[in-house]
């Protein structure tokens, strides 16, 4: 029912965003032209008409160079493997030299992997940079199977295969839990494809500690409370018809819930911005929308399995966490370097929750441990932004290098 009402609000809106794009092309240029402030106002209101509601298609990476040392060099998507749920997704550049190769683990939360998009273009400077680039559940068909809690681990396990030995590994946000569990499995079972370096990036490795909002929300409900009430039925004519998701437009609802007054500014923002002309104002805003509003659903077993494992039972945590029916030990990482990044103000995983990692890999030794704490920033400034680019990605990038 969910799923069906939102799919019907979203065709019900659509003759209204048409008829703005519509006023925009046959009228747009005179109003643009003619410099009346009510004018400007009238293409403005217009245009927010135009761009409001969500949609389920994957923005562009649009990475279409990047910088290497003093030059600019191409930069091509290749994808290198793929399943139904994932690409492990290659940014191959037009370079003789050979990088440290990284696969960049992207959150599946409701957002595809473009989110990462500034991460994935700060690391190319200087790494072969690989991406998860997970499919969208609604565009999976039910005959492709399932996609829980140990497929993703799976993958992450099978995509390091893929890259060879020597790879390393960064993870932002949800799946710092899952990379750990597959640095873990593969330390135990002395898989020489296990990475030389994983680097957490505010994830919830432990959610006891310092608990926020989101932690809360899953503390305060039970497991059946979000089986009944979050998960729905990708309806016709939809590839994943069928298919039972987490729909991503609830994650953003919420997401955006957590911070309705900045979005609303954000809006009014933008509005004011198109009316005084202010080009590349607009255009950031815009950007950004662009992405955020572009959702992902999960496999419900996936988001189901998540909740209760990691966000209710912190299994992993208190050294209960089973991977394919084997108890995970993450004490067994002795050779991979493990670096933790948290932000002061993160609001989502908040600070002590990531850290603990160093505790459960208990045998690896304080030489290959680091832990760094980002002064000024939130949730998102941890991977993404100012901050991210000149005070956090030297540190990912040294710790990168000194495990080569």
């Amino acid at each position: 029912m969910i799923y069906g009402a939102f799919d019907m609000q979203m065709r019900l809106f659509e003759p209204f965003r048409d008829a703005a794009r519509m006023a925009m092309a046959a009228y747009g240029p005179a109003l643009s032209a003619s410099g009346g402030r009510l004018g400007r106002e009238t293409l403005a209101t217009w245009e927010l008409i135009s761009r409001m509601g969500f949609t389920h298609t994957r923005p562009a990476y649009g990475i279409d160079s990047v910088v290497v040392g003093n030059r600019e060099v191409a930069v091509t998507e290749v994808p290198v493997h793929s399943t139904a749920f994932g690409t492990l997704l290659n940014f191959r550049k037009d370079i003789a030299v050979t990088q440290p190769r990284v696969l960049l683990v992207a959150p599946l939360s409701g957002h595809f992997a473009t989110l990462l998009r500034n991460t994935v273009r700060t690391l190319l400077q200087d790494h072969d940079v690989y991406i998860t680039d997970w499919h969208n559940a609604r565009d999976i068909p039910w005959t492709a199977g399932r996609f829980g809690f140990d497929e993703y681990v799976e993958h992450l396990i099978d995509f390091l295969h893929v890259l060879g030995p020597g790879a390393h590994v960064v993870a932002v946000c949800q799946p710092c839990v899952q990379a750990l569990v597959a640095a873990s499995v593969m330390a135990q079972a002395g898989d020489e494809h296990a990475p030389r370096s994983l680097t957490l990036m505010a994830g919830p490795v432990d959610v006891r500690i310092n608990p926020t909002k989101v932690n809360e929300l899953a503390f305060n409900h039970s497991y059946e409370w979000f089986e009944t009430n979050l998960i729905s039925t990708v309806p016709l004519p939809n590839a994943g018809a069928g298919r039972r998701v987490y729909p991503g437009f609830l994650q953003l609802i919420a997401f955006m819930s957590m911070n309705q007054q900045r979005h609303v500014k954000a809006h009014l923002d933008l509005h004011g911005h198109i009316a005084r002309g202010e080009t590349e104002k607009a255009e950031a805003i815009k950007t950004f929308y662009d992405e955020y509003f572009a959702v992902l659903d999960l496999t419900a077993e996936f988001y189901l399995e998540t909740i209760d494992k990691v966000f209710q039972r912190a299994l992993l945590a208190k050294g209960e966490l089973a991977y394919k029916g084997r108890p995970v030990d993450p004490s067994a990482i002795t050779r991979t370097s493990l670096l933790t990044v948290e932000g002061e103000r993160d609001d989502i995983c908040s600070l002590g929750q990531t850290v603990v990692a160093h505790d459960l890999a208990s045998r690896l030794k304080p030489f290959r441990k680091r832990h760094h704490m980002q002064a000024g920033v939130g949730h998102y400034g941890v991977f993404s932004g100012k901050k991210w680019e000149g005070q956090v990605y030297p540190i990912v990038r040294n710790v990168i290098l000194a495990s080569e």
